[in-house]
């Protein structure tokens, strides 16, 4: 079954399907406007305040005033807070390097070099993603001042106006959400997750009064299927959610995401629904409304019990996928206390923060990374320096822009690289200069021009990440030629040199990402999730024989997960623009990848929570005979996961489990320590522990035949 995604992408005329793909992703949706309004007004804020001044670095300024705003208020405020640490570690760090360096360019050009891979290798290995950015923001774009021939007093002086901009910069920024969140209250992540909740419920619901759903339905389902849930995901890792909040909000999100496309696929069929079925589907609509309810009062989904119905096969296609899908929502937060009490905290951890991520001497991904960073943004700078055309600078800003928001690579990342520098650069940029620039002669009528350019941009860059890249390409060209000095500017010089400069930087970073170690994304995303099902396959171990700091281990564990997890779903939509020979079968793979990654979320959140037994941690101690049960059947679970993984790979799987008999085991233990009289607290303890293994054997076992029903699709 192809989802209504895919079909539109190969079956429609390329001309076609891009008018239909640029609808969709420039349709309006509940809050993109408000969003907007935040992101143009803090960039028009910081360039007004930077052309009256006449401080140096506006283009930049504005452009980080641009991308800085997060999907919460307490996000930004944490954002902000760190600006400190990130512009005067920066600060100091160029100075003392540029001038230790300073009248030996042997020595200049190592310390550059060096630079730049300690940038992109702190943007990936430092759990503050956003203080690694900031050091990094003020090191590119104060290069090649130490390059230039001006007194050194001069370039200490406009390294300091880069990290005073930048940092008013992010506090106009931080102001500006505080302004917008008294005007918009309420939770965007929880809002958005509702919206698609009740487009679905509204669909059900016109199926059960026994009528087909109007078009106007069909169309916002539709909307909600292409669109995904991407800007759900950059809402989780762009603000300060805690760890446990994080976790079950991811999982509910890929549910939920996995019942929207179920749903809008069945909107696209022709179909007769008998009574009995129009009972069911009315049933789902109400647990639906139900779990909507609950969450829109940040309570507990509450469970609901099955009227047996969903064992039977069903008259309408594809309402026992959505029953499912729904049924696992709740069992999700099962155990859980409010959701209010997890959702937000400064560090977005349970945990005291740390420096690194776990992995951050073990993964060599992270130095491969660096090291493809380092390459492209080194060899813009030595090219621009053998040319002594230093106005090519913007090459290595580029660059580290273009790391700062890719996730794998893609042709469709290169497309929207050079189509957002083309419409940017030379369409808005030059034809500015020429047809509107030199009839403009005050601030005001430039702040309107500034605005008709960043309010488009700001609309793009909160389309999906399918988009959204082109939006920040469309700012960057046009802030560097118009904002990099303190007048209107007209020379065409400037332009093209700032245009070939980023078309430079751009195709560096192809060199060195698409073509040097470079993999399909199909590819990628097919070993990603293998590694998820493997690492979720050691999780399940957990804690393992004689682990001195199990906590510790779990948590390291659990992020990997998390981000494997996130990875799979980018290298998902990076899948549908890579084009060749074999895209039928690696759309076939996506689509199996994609339908069984939301069951993994649910399985790892479920894990989490069993782990507390595991641990016999306060208030989840178990009596010694249900707690070797438990351990039994975690082994039992984790073998057959390293089995599904072994499949995957084409590789036999090494034993076969039979995960009921380990599962009755547990149950039988959970009997045998419950008669007569209990304890409630006790009971309560033990029949929680039983209802969570029973989900998780039951996602296994499910997971585990969709694998082997699909086995092709998959190795």
């Amino acid at each position: 079954m192809a989802t209504l995604e895919e079909s539109i992408q190969v079956s429609s005329h390329p001309l076609l399907w891009l008018r239909k793909f640029l609808r969709e992703e420039l349709a309006p949706y509940d809050g993109r406007a408000f969003l907007v309004a935040r992101l143009a007004t803090a960039a028009t804020l910081v360039m007004i305040i930077s052309m009256t001044f006449r401080t140096p670095y506006g283009a930049y300024a504005a452009l980080f005033a641009l991308t800085l705003s997060r999907e919460s208020l307490g996000a930004t405020a944490a954002a902000v807070r760190t600006l400190a640490i990130g512009f005067v570690f920066a600060g100091a760090y160029i100075l003392f390097g540029a001038l230790l360096a300073v009248g030996e360019p042997m020595w200049r050009l190592l310390w550059v070099i060096a630079t730049l891979f300690t940038i992109f290798y702190a943007m990936r290995v430092l759990t503050n993603y956003a203080a690694a950015g900031r050091f990094g923001y003020i090191a590119v774009i104060t290069l090649p001042l130490w390059d230039s021939h001006v007194q050194t007093e001069l370039k200490v002086e406009n390294t300091l106006w880069a990290v005073f901009i930048v940092t008013v910069s992010s506090i106009i920024t931080f102001l500006v959400e505080l302004v917008f969140k008294d005007l918009r209250p309420g939770d965007d992540l929880i809002d958005s997750i509702a919206e698609r909740l009740a487009s679905i419920e509204k669909l059900l619901t016109s199926y059960a009064d026994g009528h087909a759903p109007d078009e106007a339905a069909k169309a916002t389902i539709t909307r909600l299927a292409v669109t995904g849930t991407s800007r759900l995901r950059r809402m989780l890792h762009g603000t300060g959610y805690a760890r446990h909040y994080g976790e079950q909000m991811g999982a509910i999100v890929a549910l939920v995401g996995r019942a929207v496309d179920l749903a809008a696929n069945l909107a696209t069929l022709s179909i007769e629904i008998e009574e009995r079925d129009r009972k069911r589907i009315r049933n789902v609509a109400e647990r639906i409304a139900t779990i909507r309810a609950d969450l829109a009062r940040g309570t507990v989904p509450r469970p609901t019990e099955s009227s047996g119905e969903g064992d039977t096969g069903a008259g309408v296609p594809l309402l026992s996928e959505i029953e499912k899908t729904v049924s696992l929502i709740p069992a999700v937060c099962t155990g859980s206390q409010s959701l209010g009490t997890y959702a937000y905290s400064p560090s977005g951890n349970s945990r005291l923060p740390t420096l690194f991520v776990p992995d951050a001497l073990s993964n060599t991904e992270h130095v491969r990374f660096a090291l493809r960073g380092c390459l492209a943004a080194s060899l813009c700078y030595i090219i621009y320096n053998a040319l002594a055309w230093p106005e090519l600078s913007t090459a290595v800003t580029t660059c580290l822009l273009t790391a700062l928001t890719t996730i794998g690579a893609s042709r469709q990342k290169q497309i929207l690289r050079l189509a957002g520098a083309l419409v940017g650069g030379v369409l808005v940029g030059i034809g500015a200069q020429v047809y509107i620039l030199p009839h403009l002669d005050s601030i005001a009528e430039f702040t309107v021009l500034f605005l008709a350019v960043t309010i488009p941009a700001a609309w793009i860059i909160t389309s999906s990440p399918r988009l959204s890249y082109c939006g920040v390409q469309i700012a960057i060209a046009f802030y560097l030629i118009n904002l990099q000095e303190f007048k209107m500017q007209t020379s065409l010089e400037v332009a093209r040199d700032r245009v070939i400069g980023i078309v430079l930087g751009l195709s560096m970073m192809w060199l060195a990402f698409d073509r040097l170690w470079g993999v399909p994304a199909v590819a990628g995303m097919k070993k990603t999730f293998i590694s998820a099902v493997r690492s979720l396959a050691q999780f399940l171990r957990e804690p393992s024989p004689g682990e001195l700091q199990p906590m510790e281990r779990s948590y390291s564990l659990r992020e990997t997960i998390s981000s494997q997890l996130d990875q799979v779903r980018s290298q998902a939509d990076a899948v549908l623009f890579e084009f060749g020979s074999s895209r039928q079968q690696a759309l076939a793979l996506r689509l199996r990848i994609v339908s069984c990654s939301p069951q993994l979320r649910t399985l790892f959140v479920i894990r989490t929570a069993l782990l507390k037994y595991r641990l016999r941690l306060p208030g989840f101690e178990l009596p010694d005979i249900v707690g070797m049960a438990q351990q039994q059947l975690d082994e039992q679970m984790a073998r057959t996961m390293d089995s599904i993984a072994d499949r995957m790979e084409g590789k036999v799987p090494k034993l076969q489990v039979n995960l009921e008999e380990s599962r009755n085991r547990l149950e039988q233990a959970i009997s045998a320590c419950s008669p007569g009289e209990r304890e409630p607290p006790h009971a309560e303890r033990l029949q929680t522990l039983a209802s969570l293994s029973r989900t998780a054997v039951g996602l296994i076992s499910s997971f585990d035949r969709e694998c082997d029903i699909e086995r092709n699709e998959i190795t």
